[in-house]
């Protein structure tokens, strides 16, 4: 646990944008708006939450991330090379071939990912067998997993969440990145999955609703509550901005799934440069 102060970990988010945005312009390909919408979430889980060490990333007893919406792997790879997992330097090899940075997180060559994940609906259910098994062997790690607003239209989410509030996991954090948008558009228009705190309040899911999930001492506020709840599983909703940090592409669905061309990225560091430079005035 670094106990770091908010200013400390906006920065760092920030760095993870600019990681986040220059990896997918490398790649030609790939989803920066959800990666960057989840930046700070990222950021609080890998440098404040979660009892983790890059130098052992297999510890018995480290808690668990699942990034169930696979496709934002952009953004969890930028923390993971940010905490020191792997080089900075290896970003600009995302999807490249023979490159161990692929579309989606790949357990079997990516220090620090716990479960391969892509399938959208998938993840959860992993997570919620590796809380399960925490349970069973009286282990005290805890198991996190993000997933898209778009994702949970997956059923298998609505299975995973039965299961899991019905055995009561406390040591599950489930995390909803509600940017409002999903690859065909408005997810209220798609296919609304709205009320979420409600669909898991009925899977005897505690809910917390965070009204701005870019923001760390809502983060902060979210996560103790979840840490301090018992007896039940938390769901934590987080109201994001896609493509957060890039002006461009705030808020725009055309930023989903595809990469900057070279006028487009700088302008985007540029945004992000500015960024950085109105923390380091703080």
């Amino acid at each position: 646990m670094f106990n770091m102060d908010k200013l400390e970990l906006q920065k760092v988010a920030n760095e993870v944008r600019k990681d986040i945005v220059t990896a997918v312009h490398a790649a030609k390909a790939g989803h920066p708006g959800g990666s960057l919408s989840a930046a700070d979430v990222f950021t609080y889980l890998y440098f404040e939450e979660m009892n983790i060490d890059p130098k052992d990333p297999k510890k018995a007893d480290r808690d668990r991330f699942v990034l169930s919406k696979g496709h934002t792997a952009p953004g969890l790879y930028s923390v993971l090379a940010e905490r020191g997992y792997f080089p900075k330097e290896d970003l600009k090899t995302l999807r490249h071939l023979g490159s161990y940075l692929q579309g989606h997180p790949d357990m079997k060559h990516i220090p620090g990912v716990d479960m391969s994940s892509g399938s959208l609906g998938q993840g959860i259910s992993a997570a919620v067998g590796m809380a399960l098994s925490a349970k069973l062997s009286n282990d005290d790690y805890r198991v996190y997993t993000l997933l898209g607003d778009g994702e949970i239209e997956e059923g298998q989410v609505w299975e995973a969440a039965m299961f899991a509030g019905f055995r009561k996991l406390d040591n599950l954090v489930v995390i909803v990145d509600n940017n409002g948008l999903q690859i065909d558009g408005n997810i209220a228009d798609v296919c609304s999955p709205y009320p979420i705190d409600k669909k898991f309040e009925a899977f005897n899911f505690h809910v917390i609703n965070v009204a701005d999930g870019n923001d760390m001492d809502q983060l902060k506020a979210a996560f103790d509550e979840a840490r301090a709840t018992k007896g039940m599983p938390t769901a934590i909703i987080l109201k994001t901005v896609k493509g957060k940090g890039v002006s461009f592409m705030e808020n725009a669905v055309g930023w989903h799934g595809k990469a900057p061309n070279d006028e487009q990225y700088a302008q985007a560091m540029e945004d992000l440069e500015k960024v950085g430079e109105a923390l380091c005035q703080k």
